[in-house]
């Protein structure tokens, strides 16, 4: 190989390694979180297995760029056996000096079960910040994807990116 040809193939490479990373999604918060009482399914009574649940949670941010954020909000999601559906969520980001309110669009997540019982859910979905004031007045209007992953009963991450 001529140095000519080293040198494009070690430009290429290293053009790629930016793109791939100009490409990866901002954490906006990377959440640890408390479910706040019970979260007990409701049988919805039409088969076995349909329930709808609702679960208040409050969170604390450890990374991302609003680390320090509180985030408190409920979910309800209809649940077909271990399957469920998120038919409603938000809540709200509160960091010194400024707050954002997160609704979710779509999402759906699975039970985790470990040695044959459940432990937690994880699940995954899109959000947008409907109103964004103060120092996170930026986020406003922003869509975010979002990634909950069980750390055992009654707790859990959830992960905001841009």
């Amino acid at each position: 190989m001529t140095s000519r040809s080293s040198a494009i193939l070690l430009c290429s490479a290293i053009g790629l390694c930016c793109i791939g990373s100009a490409a990866r999604a901002e954490v906006l918060a990377h959440y640890e979180c408390s479910i706040i009482g019970p979260a007990v399914p409701e049988p919805i009574g039409d088969r076995p297995g349909h329930t709808l649940a609702t679960v208040q949670f409050s969170c604390f941010a450890v990374d991302g760029a609003i680390k320090g954020a509180v985030y408190t909000a409920v979910n309800v999601a209809e649940w077909d056996g271990t399957k469920g559906t998120y038919q409603f969520a938000g809540g709200v980001h509160r960091i010194a000096g400024g707050f954002a309110v997160t609704q979710l669009s779509e999402g759906h997540a699975t039970v985790v079960i470990r040695d044959g019982q459940p432990v937690g859910t994880e699940g995954t979905g899109k959000a947008v910040i409907k109103y964004a004031a103060g120092t996170l007045a930026q986020l406003d209007g922003k869509a975010l994807a979002f990634v909950t992953k069980t750390t055992g009963l009654g707790r859990f991450n959830l992960d905001f990116t841009d």
